[in-house]
């Protein structure tokens, strides 16, 4: 038999039919056209047969050979890999910051900088190389697919005519399942997986579970008739696609897909595709740009006033050069590297795997979460939930009719069969057994809808217990059992069962009724016996919620994140795990209505509809599309290989312990937890990670920012270079190094509170207001070198260069204590410890350095020792500042 995990279907058209034969001769054959798949749904199996050229006796091996050269064979289609140094390349084109960087590393190094170009291609080296290692892994998850399928399938065939001239009759053979063509009629049993689309053209009693296709946890109900009713390629009862299993029963079926054309091949097409950039990539592709436009002004403006006002234009090129390496923030990949790789390995020690690193801040980010329901909100397998008489009161003698039903048949015991004898407690479990023994059964059948047991107490009495669809039953009961009585059923109590259980079903329970009576002993049962009935009652079963369900979408809730669910299974079922789970449910759209929306339309609809049921894998990304058109950032939580398109199109697609390998491997983020509990830690560790890249943002945009309105002033007002072009490269350097612990440090509980996204307008209004208080105080410090110490002139120069360095060097690492938080700092926050002590160090080394043997190297001279106490007025005054600045920020927009 074949062996593969169960797929889910897309709803594009199949490749199949040929012009009308009854028998397909090479002769006459034609070329292949595209059929929508929902036309055959709604013919008779004759007309399928005709359709694809077939008689349905077997293919031939010249018919079998035509259709493979003309189809090809049922594999899926290879994923196409890129090469790997064309990767590379488009992982560095991809990233503004990363071209900006070359560029200046390749300046740098004509300029015998060459100390400055290698730490800038180091970095980008490690962000390019760290993003390719880490998101590798996605990139096999079609190479997975494609090993789950194996070994053979039970096809019709006919053998090739003998020397004498005589053919012998078709028969079943075991061929590879990638021999399978168009045509090939398939025989299924239980337990059997579906090798290729099929259109059934027999089946009895054939059960099919597909619950990763469609989200419905019970198993589907297969037919071979033609199914006019069906509005969509999920509700089609004569389709059976690749990779769903048989629960029970047995059919034929035609192969109308193969390969890359079934759902199967189609989904492992959309899970290999390019994901589109999520907001995480958006945000910094969008600061990159700002930083470049900033410099579009500043640099071009830095050297001409440098080269009009001093004539020395070769010095004046290098130092835009290095004025542009300063307003270039070449520490961004590797500061957002950090942060994010200390929580991904924070989610790690919580059994959090983080596949792509960006995924981190996304989560944090996510303002909706869409969710599948089977699998995901619910645990994925069917309980009985409820046994009740028939006044709808718990009842443990429906409960044990139930058992001797469910344990005494002999044939393929279905998930609601074991769902039935779990429940029974061992104990009660061997007195039942005990108590009864098989006699007689009469088989379960799709006319009847119902499968009855004959069993025999101590005394020897017999006694029919029946099971079966609702309706059918009541139609063989004429009594109903109250209390220890048992009465004639009037249209009162039939009315009355009637409402119990439909009232059962409205909750999204799948319910049963249980009759029984006392019957003669005889040699053999038959149909006749079913009748005159006493009516039990009724058991309900249903695919419970994750016991951390509720939790989880309260904590949600309280974080500021939209739950929607987005399910193949229909609405009932869905609205009653909303509610079992805390999930407010307004309004609820279908598959077909979502199929009529354009996209326009569908975005506006989304925005206040909290369930999205019935939906095929396409619908799913349609939906998430439409979210994220409005604006939100949208994450995806799944379970089936149905979800692997919904998981690659949200920004974080995120897959739970029960998924199958193929939607882990699609995932951005997988939960090995059961507890749905780590989701709201995910998402303040996401909050967390994108606090402190924004910490680094901020700082270095506004100092930088500011810094180069001073350059700007101190060119056209000085003789000379207010700082040499090593001296502003070394400043970056140091300064960036003492953020590399900002990964460390922690956020304000305020700023966790609600979903943070890029806004590129915020940061802009942050760096405009913050960086001329950094550079009024630069000011400053060139009145008090120029005034007060005598560096006015190009003999003194150096110390002008080096007091600015110090004072620069200093306020833009003290000043990260006063941005890094929304609240008084030292006071009510303080920095990390790590964060403090690299910022402690890089002040002692930016103060101790004119006093170094390195001095000479760099242009420093040593300082007068009254430069000091002016130096700690200059960064107690600007600190004091930035904070009431900052303060008045917060309190006309509210945190960043």
């Amino acid at each position: 038999m074949f062996k593969f995990l169960p797929t889910a279907i897309g709803g594009s058209p199949f490749a199949a039919a040929l012009p009308a034969a009854l028998r397909f001769e090479r002769s006459r054959r034609a070329s292949v056209a595209a059929q929508p798949l929902l036309e055959l749904v709604r013919l008779p199996p004759a007309a399928v047969l005709e359709r694809l050229g077939v008689d349905g006796l077997g293919l031939d091996a010249d018919e079998v050979a035509a259709r493979r050269a003309e189809h090809g064979p049922n594999v899926l289609a290879p994923a196409r890999r890129r090469p790997f140094l064309l990767d590379i390349a488009r992982r560095f084109f991809i990233n503004p910051v990363n071209v900006l960087l070359g560029i200046l590393a390749v300046v740098s190094w004509l300029g015998d900088d060459a100390m400055g170009a290698a730490i800038m291609l180091a970095m980008v080296f490690i962000a390019v190389f760290l993003s390719y290692f880490q998101e590798a892994r996605t990139g096999r998850a079609v190479e997975r697919l494609r090993s789950l399928v194996s070994t053979t399938a039970t096809v019709r065939r006919m053998p090739a005519t003998g020397a004498d001239g005589v053919r012998a009759p078709a028969a079943k053979v075991e061929v590879p399942i990638e021999q399978l063509v168009l045509g090939d009629v398939v025989h299924l049993a239980a337990g059997d997986m579906i090798p290729a689309d099929l259109r059934l053209l027999a089946a009895k009693d054939l059960f099919v579970n597909q619950s990763s296709l469609s989200g419905e946890s019970m198993p589907v109900e297969k037919f071979a008739a033609a199914d006019a009713e069906a509005a969509t390629l999920l509700e089609a009862r004569n389709l059976c696609f690749m990779g769903s299993n048989v629960v029970s029963g047995s059919a034929t079926g035609a192969v109308v897909a193969t390969g890359a054309r079934t759902t199967f091949g189609r989904l492992a097409g959309s899970i290999g595709g390019e994901r589109a950039p999520t907001s995480f990539d958006e945000g910094v592709r969008r600061f990159a740009w700002l930083m470049i436009r900033f410099m579009a002004v500043m640099v071009p403006l830095v050297f001409l006033v440098n080269g009009i006002a001093k004539g020395a234009w070769i010095d004046a090129f290098m130092f835009a050069v290095a004025v542009s390496v300063g307003l270039t923030p070449e520490m961004l990949p590797m500061i957002v590297t950090i942060n994010l790789a200390k929580g991904a390995m924070a989610m790690a020690k919580k059994n959090v795997v983080v596949k792509r690193l960006g995924a981190i801040q996304d989560f944090g980010a996510i303002d909706v979460l869409c969710t599948d329901k089977t699998g995901t909100l619910t645990r994925d397998k069917v309980i009985l939930e409820r046994h009740v008489d028939v006044s709808g009161e718990e009842d443990e003698r429906v409960l044990g009719f139930a058992f001797l039903n469910s344990h005494y048949q002999t044939g393929l015991r279905n998930l609601l069969d074991v769902a039935v004898i779990e429940r029974v407690h061992a104990d009660r479990r061997r007195r039942l057994q005990e108590e009864y023994t098989l006699v007689d059964e009469v088989p379960f059948d799709f006319t009847r809808r119902r499968l009855s047991v004959i069993v025999r107490d101590r005394a020897g009495r017999h006694f029919l217990v029946a099971k079966g669809a609702v309706a059918e039953m009541l139609g063989i009961c004429a009594r109903v059992r109250v209390g220890e009585a048992d009465v004639a059923i009037d249209d009162v109590r039939l009315a009355g069962a009637r409402r119990l259980a439909r009232g059962m079903n409205d909750d999204g329970f799948r319910v049963f009724a249980l009759g029984m009576r006392d019957i003669e002993a005889k040699a053999a049962y038959s149909l006749a016996d079913e009748t005159d009935l006493v009516l039990t009652g009724f058991v309900a079963f249903l695919d419970p919620p994750k016991e951390s369900a509720a939790d989880a979408i309260r904590a949600l809730a309280d974080n500021g994140v939209a739950v929607k669910v987005l399910t193949g299974d229909n609405d009932v079922v869905t609205r009653n795990v909303c509610r079992q789970v805390g999930l407010r449910v307004g309004r609820c759209l279908v598959g077909p209505e979502v199929a009529a929306m354009g996209d326009a339309e569908l975005t506006l609809a989304a925005r206040d509809t909290q369930v999205f049921a019935r939906l095929d894998p396409a619908q799913k990304v349609r939906v998430i599309e439409a979210l994220r058109r409005d604006g939100h950032v949208v994450g995806f939580m799944g379970d089936g290989i149905n979800d692997g398109p919904a998981l690659r199109a949200a920004d974080v697609g995120i897959s739970v312990d029960s998924a199958v390998d193929i939607a882990k491997e699609a995932a951005d983020i997988i939960l090995l937890e059961k507890s749905l509990m780590v989701l709201e830690e995910g998402l303040l560790e996401g909050r967390k990670v994108f606090g402190n890249i924004l910490k680094y943002i901020k700082m270095t945009a506004s100092s930088n920012f500011g810094t180069m309105l001073s350059v700007l002033g101190a060119s056209a007002l000085l003789p000379f270079l207010p700082m040499a072009a090593v001296q502003v490269l070394l400043n970056n350097l140091l300064y960036d190094l003492s953020q590399t612990a900002v990964a460390t440090d922690e956020v304000d509980p305020g700023y966790l509170a609600r979903p943070r996204q890029w806004d590129m307008g915020a940061i802009t209004r942050f760096v405009l207001c913050i960086g001329p208080v950094s550079s009024l105080f630069d000011y400053a410090t060139f009145a008090l070198l120029w005034f007060v110490f005598g560096a006015n002139s190009p003999a003194n120069a150096g110390v002008f260069q080096t007091g600015w360095f110090v004072e620069s060097l200093l306020s833009q690492t003290l000043v990260v204590h006063v941005i890094r938080t929304g609240r008084l700092p030292f006071v009510r926050s303080r920095a990390s410890l790590p964060l403090t002590i690299t910022g402690v160090l890089i002040c002692l080394a930016g103060a101790l350095l004119p006093y170094s043997p390195l001095a000479p190297k760099f242009g420093f001279v040593a300082l007068p020792a009254m430069y000091w106490p002016y130096l700690a007025l200059i960064l107690a005054a600007y600190m004091a500042l930035t904070q009431v600045v900052k303060a008045k920020l917060i309190q006309r927009f509210g945190l960043l």
